[in-house]
């Protein structure tokens, strides 16, 4: 089985293209940023995969992509080789989509750099040593659990 499932965010906006011929077909390219899980010095790095999308596919990523947008997507990976200009090989490795979503709304992309953190909730930082974080004053009482 060929399957893949990415999230992460367009490096760039999609560069389309149609193809020639009666029956035009568009041709989107985008490559995606997808964070890697921390390693163990905390550091966070990400693989930069270049996606292609076709048909009614490409023409939703040139109306609604943008660079940022935070996607998930689905596809298979789909390898070839070409001899370029100067007659040396290159290979290529592309995720063919076959379906793409938002995975995040339009607001919080812009508004905070990708990250949420919903209203009324304390953040991360405010959790003890031991990971946990103090109940707030006055919610005990709505709290499901004792």
């Amino acid at each position: 089985m060929n399957k893949v499932i990415l999230m992460g965010r367009l490096t760039r906006d999609p560069e389309i293209r149609y193809s020639q011929g009666n029956d035009q077909m568009a041709i989107a390219r985008y490559t995606l940023a997808v964070d890697r899980r921390f390693n163990r010095n905390g550091d966070q790095t990400a693989d930069f995969i270049n996606c292609v999308a076709f048909g009614r596919s490409a023409e939703f990523a040139e109306k609604y992509l943008k660079q940022g947008t935070k996607i998930v997507a689905t596809g298979r990976i789909q390898t070839g080789s070409y001899t370029n200009k100067d007659g040396n090989k290159v290979y290529t490795t592309d995720v063919v989509i076959e379906d793409q979503e938002f995975a995040e709304s339009k607001g919080s992309s812009s508004s905070d750099g990708g990250s949420y953190q919903p209203a009324g909730r304390p953040s991360p930082a405010n959790a003890s040593a031991e990971g946990f974080m103090s109940i707030p004053e006055g919610i005990e009482d709505d709290l499901p659990f004792k």
